[in-house]
């Protein structure tokens, strides 16, 4: 019988569809990255999912966040994706955190149930903390790097952290996982030299904060906040999600 994955059954076959039915693929980070990685693994058949975010969304994530637009400001951003997901499969398996995932965290949300993990989160120690916790138990992981403050989408490939040039977190990030003996990371990383954003009084989240009331982590504490556009955070999402996929149906 015809359903939603029947053009993916053409390509992967019933083993394939049911292989990623029973995976769970942790998402941390429900933003331009995140929330692509979400939309094309509900899209694929994944059928569990763990969400992972604390944040709401706000008007500038309209520009580049599937879940974000005019009518879905101030809404959790993980309830948003829940929902997306359930509206393309109903069977799917869902949990949701709306927290910020640090070495503090009490949320007890990664075990040996998780198939894969994906880091599309924008802070180093929690980049960080992610990859510890995930190679402790053994899950495999793929973490996105920078993607703010680039135009050309083309420039991104999936390779090695210690592969990796010219991006300033893949250099912060391969410093940090040497010195804690990290051997390996698979990451998505771009070759484009970024952009320097053109940051003045009328577009500036520092000067003119627009976060909903509650957030903790404001735009304001940052020391630059990223130019992005619509066309590169999703390119990132779509090849990660293209990984953890054919990763999966390896096993």
């Amino acid at each position: 019988m015809l359903n939603q994955f029947s053009r993916t059954e053409m390509l992967i076959g019933e083993e394939g569809i049911n292989r990623l039915n029973d995976s769970k693929v942790a998402i941390f980070g429900i933003g331009g990255v995140g929330s692509y990685v979400a939309e094309a693994l509900a899209r694929c058949g994944v059928g569990k999912f763990i969400l992972v975010d604390n944040d709401k969304v706000t008007i500038t994530n309209i520009n580049r966040q599937i879940i974000a637009t005019t009518k879905t400001i101030g809404l959790y951003k993980v309830d948003l994706m829940k929902q997306r997901i359930l509206d393309i499969n109903p069977e799917a398996k869902i949990e949701t955190y709306k927290t910020f995932y640090m070495p503090d965290c009490n949320e007890k949300i990664l075990d040996s149930s998780v198939s894969y993990v994906v880091d599309a989160i924008d802070t180093v120690t929690a980049k960080i903390f992610l990859v510890e916790e995930a190679t402790r138990l053994n899950i495999p992981v793929i973490s996105s790097m920078g993607t703010g403050n680039k135009l050309d989408p083309s420039k991104f490939e999936i390779t090695d952290i210690y592969k990796t040039s010219i991006c300033p977190l893949a250099k912060v990030m391969r410093k940090e996982l040497k010195a804690r003996g990290i051997k390996k990371l698979k990451v998505v990383y771009s070759k484009e030299e970024p952009i320097k954003p053109n940051e003045n009084c009328e577009n500036s989240c520092k000067n003119n904060c627009i976060c909903p009331p509650g957030t903790k982590r404001k735009c304001t504490i940052r020391k630059q906040v990223p130019g992005s556009i619509s066309f590169v955070p999703s390119v990132a999402g779509l090849m990660i999600a293209g990984e953890v996929v054919r990763d999966i149906l390896k096993k």
